[in-house]
């Protein structure tokens, strides 16, 4: 009897963790579907009334002029600018930190230097946006003798930004790389250094790949820091020595008082951007099954 009791009170135990895990998997796809559905369903009636070629590609946001103007080309550019700049700043720094933890770190200082990782993953968005501010920006405006306020700042903080999850997700992979392909690699007469860049890294691209993709994404999406250090100016970006304005900060910005098809056109800016973060995923999804069916 006991023994059919804790059957019984086992089977009911699975049951209802599947159920459970079963409705939260529901429940997450549900808010992607519902956040996704308020996005285009209030962007994209903006987009047909403003015009796609005027929207996408018009080069004033002027919401107060009469005629309105609703031209985002501006904003993408800079977007896609301070985003490249902080993936060339970030990403090598990232990798070659995460090949130093995971393959050259004396064990007495890999705590500090694993905390000091976690830190910076869990530091607000903000704050990064007080240290441009007070620190950045005035050494950026000291060596062009103006405003520092420019996209070369913006790219700075967010390449800083981006650290954590590269350097992470690439230490991960790394040590995911079977011993052997190491060993074999030095076996050979490779040097240290050779087999780790030859050999480790690129069993370990898939991986350091995501960190790049989740980077692009943190950069791409960011807002209160680039508030702070980009200027803000709605204009085509025509150097790093200017100031700019990106999608998110746009939307930021202006949402807290725009009305009828201007906050409409906010939420169509919104969409854009959605786009572009899925069409990276697309991208990289595609890419790491064509290297699958390769090998």
């Amino acid at each position: 009897m006991e023994t059919e009791k804790s059957k019984k009170i086992f089977y009911f135990k699975e049951k209802s963790f599947k159920s459970i895990a079963l409705i939260s998997t529901f429940a997450s796809i549900a808010a992607v579907i519902v956040i996704c559905l308020f996005i285009f369903l209030n962007g994209v009636p903006a987009i047909k009334e403003i015009g796609v070629k005027e929207f996408l590609l018009g080069t004033t946001w002027s919401p107060t002029s009469n005629p309105a103007k609703f031209g985002i080309l501006p904003m993408i550019l800079s977007s896609v600018y301070v985003t490249l700049g902080a993936i060339i700043i970030g990403v090598p720094i990232g990798i070659f930190t995460a090949v130093f933890m995971a393959k050259y770190c004396p064990k007495k200082i890999y705590s500090f230097l694993s905390a000091g990782v976690n830190l910076m993953a869990g530091i607000p968005s903000i704050i990064y946006g007080f240290f441009g501010l007070i620190v950045i920006v005035p050494i950026v405006g000291s060596v062009i003798g103006k405003t520092g306020l420019t996209m070369l700042s913006a790219i700075i903080i967010l390449g800083i930004m981006i650290l954590p999850t590269i350097i992470s997700l690439s230490e991960a992979a790394i040590r995911a790389v079977p011993k052997s392909f190491y060993e074999g690699a030095v076996a050979l007469g490779a040097t240290k250094e050779r087999a780790i860049f030859t050999v480790v890294l690129p069993a370990a691209k898939s991986g350091i790949i995501s960190s790049v993709i989740l980077g692009i994404g943190r950069a791409i999406g960011e807002t209160m820091a680039v508030i702070l250090v980009a200027g803000g100016q709605a204009r085509l970006p025509r150097g790093l020595f200017r100031g700019v304005r990106t999608m998110t900060m746009n939307i930021v910005l202006e949402m807290g008082y725009a009305a009828d098809l201007h906050r409409e056109a906010l939420i169509a800016t919104g969409a854009v951007l959605f786009v572009f973060i899925l069409l990276i995923n697309i991208a990289f999804v595609i890419s790491k099954r064509r290297k699958s069916n390769e090998n």
